[in-house]
């Protein structure tokens, strides 16, 4: 039986300590990458279908564009003032009329039944006035009749007083008889004093009694004269000169009292108004100066009105003309109007693009100087116009940027171009 031999161990590197070692080379680089790589997700986008634009240095004009629509400087509108039923349309929506003008004739059967009951009750009332001044003069010959009457007694029964006073001094008479003689002188007397105090009271009112009649009777006059007036409003008339619009009244239909049928457009000027992002609402005051361009002529306008409600995100303004206007202009015309905000500044300006829409202004894609990367980066964007959007911080003048949306990018931060 042999003897077991002695196996020597190796000596040196082996292959096995060299898969060993890039192993752990190739972890170590992992783990460095993992620490200090760039771990910011990236998107890859064709350049040409990018819209990329310069920071630029320039002159930064305050403005924003608005459509604008023409409108009669001034608006009647016409509100029945009296309801009826639509008898006949004399003008029709469009044409020209002149303050007094008969627009349309209603019909109101009621009013004129109205008008029947005032006329049989002042009737009533002026026969009454009539009766009752009768009457009193009646009574005013009467209580003459009773003064000159009482005057007449004690006339004659003074005259017998007297007689018999001296007959009774020289005792031809009784005493009785001159007793009796005296009180019927004192009654007549008394008799006349109340007479006259009856006359005067009666007289004070009748004259009280016919001047509250009368005072009545001008007052039924007066309803009957309004009443009469009313008939005159069934007649609608033009209040000025201008063109009739947006007449809504048709033959046979029924008119409430106060419902407005129309409106005359005064049209010896214009004004235009326009709806604006309420972003500006703090920025547009009256008095603003504003301009339109129409067959390469510019037109000044001013702002007249800034109508304080906001609807469905927009406010509305009414600018006049200030010096000329267009000739032939018309209502309903719309134009482009260059609002101005403010002074032109120099400033530091991008492109206006679909950008904004993403980012709310407050970052942007800056391209690096090969033009094959773009990183995000934040922004301040300060004012606006149509063309431009004014950088207060972010940027620099010389810089590129991608100005076009940014939709399809989601949420990366880093954009490779090829």
């Amino acid at each position: 039986m042999g003897m077991d031999r002695i196996i020597e161990r190796k000596k040196g590197i082996q292959k096995k300590h060299i898969y060993w070692g890039a192993g752990i080379l190739l972890l170590v680089l992992l783990i460095l990458k993992l620490v200090f790589g760039d771990h910011s997700s990236v998107f890859r986008a064709e350049k040409d279908q990018l819209v990329i634009s310069n920071v630029e240095d320039g002159v930064f004009n305050d403005y924003i564009t608005v459509i604008g629509q023409v409108e009669p400087i001034t608006t009647i509108f016409l509100d029945a003032v009296e309801g009826g039923t639509v008898e006949e349309r004399f003008i029709e929506e469009g044409a020209m009329v002149k303050k007094g003008d008969v627009i349309l004739r209603l019909e109101n059967r009621q009013l004129y039944q109205t008008i029947l009951n005032s006329e049989a009750a002042l009737a009533e009332k002026e026969n009454y006035l009539r009766s009752t001044r009768i009457s009193f003069e009646t009574e005013l010959i009467q209580s003459k009749r009773n003064i000159l009457d009482s005057e007449f007694k004690v006339t004659r029964k003074k005259r017998t007083f007297s007689q018999y006073e001296t007959l009774f001094k020289e005792q031809l008479i009784s005493k009785e008889d001159f007793t009796q003689a005296k009180e019927d002188y004192e009654y007549e007397v008394d008799l006349l004093v109340i007479n006259k105090l009856k006359a005067r009271n009666d007289s004070m009112l009748r004259t009280t009694s016919m001047k509250t009649l009368e005072i009545d009777l001008g007052k039924m006059r007066q309803m009957l004269d309004l009443v009469h007036e009313r008939l005159g409003d069934l007649n609608v008339k033009s209040p000025v000169d201008g063109q009739l619009g947006m007449l809504d009244a048709e033959i046979g239909q029924s008119i409430n009292s106060g419902q407005r049928i129309g409106q005359v457009n005064v049209l010896d000027n214009f004004k235009v108004n326009a709806k604006i992002d309420e972003h500006y609402i703090d920025r547009v005051v009256r008095g603003l100066a504003a301009t339109l361009d129409r067959n390469g002529a510019n037109f000044n306008l001013a702002v007249k009105k800034v109508y304080p409600d906001v609807r469905e995100g927009q406010f509305k303004i009414d600018l006049v003309f200030e010096g000329s206007k267009p000739e032939n202009v018309r209502t309903g015309q719309t134009y482009h109007v260059k609002l101005k905000l403010g002074e032109s500044q120099k400033a530091l300006m991008i492109p206006r693009g679909g950008f904004f829409q993403s980012t709310g202004g407050q970052w942007i894609f800056v391209v690096n100087e090969a033009g094959t990367e773009a990183v995000k980066r934040p922004i301040k964007i300060g004012k606006q116009n149509p063309q431009y959007y004014e950088v207060l911080e972010g940027l620099k003048a010389g810089e590129k940027v991608i100005t076009s949306g940014y939709e399809v990018f989601g949420t990366n931060e880093r954009i490779t171009m090829k």
